[in-house]
């Protein structure tokens, strides 16, 4: 069957199966629409977190980072798994003891404070709007490829999909939505590992073929890195990052993973507080099935890639591919945007190398080269091109497809419903019109969906990075402002409401000043104050990397104010005890 008509059918199938879901299980309430009535079994949650969790970023974007970045993309496998470890141990039994549907009703309770409340609801609308730019770049991305529309055309066509199940169903609809997409997204990622590990080193574990031979003896990482070097850039194995800034964004997207509102909401979908750490440990399972195949996906992709375009010796009049022969997938990808040629020499032969480097272009001045001809190669495109550059079955392209899809739209979702959630339900209902009824409620959450994903459709077209670069910042946003109010609201006795808001403020307020400084302000392209490079950075820290500083800053400045203001009330400080010791609230509450 023609590539382009199976990926229809398998797409569009899948589709059908997410559109059924969310129409059978669609929320009649707000308990439902909120955490899926609280009943949904650990098993069951644990593959919607991973689905939640395993975002554009992980399916899509990840893979194609570790492709480009190699040894310095490590610390996102590091930080995103290993903030799991923290979310299942120190918050998701406790908030899920606690009882109440969102992170921001806890932390005004805890704090006693309205305006505790609301900033909260600042930090996680801030932190989810960033993470959904991102998804929205990879829906783009996805879309683009299996439709073979523009980039931005695939956004827009993404936007109106995910509305109609998200708004739909709620997170009723949204979880069992979810767990079709796991095994969808699992299945899209690992086949086509197993066939290119096979194809490369005859070793059909991805996880052991990254550490093999190839078939002509030499291990793939040691060729990869001659292969690079030939090429002007630094070895794939080699670390090109400071080890501060290594050290700072792995911790920041650990705490930051753990501070993720929509993922935290998860655990008030269980019935009781021992499901929520079950849930937690089974996500991790799940979610490690894609970590540890994805070094693999990323370095076999790129190994792939760079013979695609080096044909031959680097250097030599034959070595480098003719444009006019580039294979289809080459053409396919090129219609997106996404892959551009530009032929600087005219000798219609594509030049793929670091015109950054003076000695490479120093040795190859004499062959007439004046510049990398791969004018645009956008890393988010690798594993979705990847089983093309193979040359795998049609049946595997088109699968890869809908995982994309797949993965791009599972995590969209549950962050427009934290976002939905924060402003129907913990502004209106919590705050401004608290005799609201559950039917406007819900019509006030649906309006917040539609308008967030209006504005993350737009943000989407016009990213501040690759899709997985996007999701780090948004990270960062969560560890500098809702993970420490967390953290001193659960074991903390002593922090007040005065100190948490100013170090909710504090934290959020110099990391996204920071990151506007190199990024742009609001991501407005050419309104950065310096250029995002590592000269330039403070203390060779990326923007990327200073949510780990943020949250210093939100501890220090909340436990200095708390010293000097009032203790919490004797109710308040009781019922930390409550939440923090095993005879407290009852387990279904």
């Amino acid at each position: 069957m023609e590539l382009q008509t199976l990926i229809y059918i398998v797409v569009g199938s899948t589709f059908a199966l997410y559109l059924g879901i969310a129409v059978w299980a669609r929320a009649g309430s707000t308990g439902e629409f909120y955490v899926a009535g609280g009943g949904v079994h650990p098993i069951a949650n644990g593959m919607a977190t991973a689905a939640d969790w395993m975002s554009a970023a992980s399916f899509i974007s990840m893979a194609g980072l570790i492709a480009f970045k190699g040894y310095d993309a490590s610390v996102y496998l590091m930080g995103w798994t290993g903030g799991y470890v923290l979310l299942a141990l120190l918050l998701a039994p406790y908030l899920r003891k606690y009882g109440k549907f969102t992170v921001p009703e806890f932390i005004g309770d805890r704090f006693y404070s309205k305006t505790a409340r609301i900033v909260a609801v600042v930090c996680l609308i801030v932190a989810s709007v960033t993470y959904v730019i991102g998804q929205m770049k990879g829906v783009g991305v996805a879309f683009g490829r299996f439709l073979e529309v523009p980039f931005e055309t695939g956004v827009l066509i993404g936007m109106a999909i995910v509305f109609f199940y998200a708004v739909l169903g709620g997170m009723k609809g949204i979880t069992y939505t979810q767990i079709a997409q796991y095994v969808v997204l699992i299945f899209a990622f690992t086949v086509p590992a197993v066939f290119i590990s096979l194809q490369l080193t005859g070793n059909p574990l991805p996880q052991l073929g990254l550490g093999s031979e190839l078939h002509n003896g030499v291990y793939l990482l040691d060729k990869l890195d001659q292969v690079l070097v030939d090429l002007g850039f630094n070895k794939y194995t080699e670390q090109k990052e400071s080890t501060i800034n290594m050290l700072l964004l792995t911790l920041s997207l650990m705490i930051g993973t753990a501070g993720l509102p929509h993922v935290i909401i998860r655990f008030f979908t269980v019935p009781k507080v021992k499901d929520a750490r079950s849930s937690a440990g089974w996500a991790l399972v799940f979610i490690a099935i894609l970590y540890t195949t994805a070094p693999a996906v990323g370095a076999m992709s790129f190994y792939n890639f760079i013979n695609t375009v080096q044909v031959g010796e680097v250097g030599a009049q034959d070595g480098n591919l003719v444009y006019e022969e580039r294979p289809q997938w080459f053409k396919t990808w090129e219609t997106t945007g996404l892959l551009a040629f530009e032929d600087k020499n005219d000798d219609g032969r594509i030049q793929y190398y670091n015109d950054k480097n003076p000695e490479f272009i120093a040795q190859h001045a004499d062959k007439g080269w004046q510049g990398s001809e791969m004018v645009t190669l956008d890393r988010d495109i690798m594993v979705l091109a990847n089983p093309e550059i193979a040359g795998l079955p049609n049946w595997v392209i088109a699968l890869v497809a809908a995982g994309g899809v797949a993965a791009a739209l599972s995590t969209a979702a549950g962050l427009l419903l934290a976002i939905a959630s924060a402003v129907s339900h913990d502004l209106l209902k919590g705050v401004f019109m608290p005799k609201i009824s559950e039917k406007r409620e819900l019509m006030a959450s649906r309006i917040a969906m539609a308008g967030a994903i209006l504005i993350a459709g737009y943000l989407g077209m016009n990213p501040p990075g690759f899709a997985a670069q996007v999701v780090a910042l948004a990270f960062g946003l969560a560890a500098s402002s809702i993970f420490p109010a967390l953290m001193m609201g659960i074991f903390s006795k002593r922090v007040n409401n005065v100190g948490a808001v100013a170090g909710m403020l504090s934290g959020l307020g110099i990391t996204i000043v920071y990151i506007f400084i190199y990024q742009g302000w609001f991501f407005i392209p050419g309104t950065n104050n310096f250029p995002n490079t590592s000269d330039y950075w403070l203390l060779g820290i990326s923007p990327e990397a200073f949510g780990a500083v943020g949250a210093t800053v939100n501890f220090t400045v909340a436990t200095v104010v708390s010293r000097f203001t009032p203790a919490p009330p004797k109710n308040v400080q009781d019922m930390i005890q409550d939440i923090r010791v095993p005879k407290g609230l009852p387990a279904s509450k």
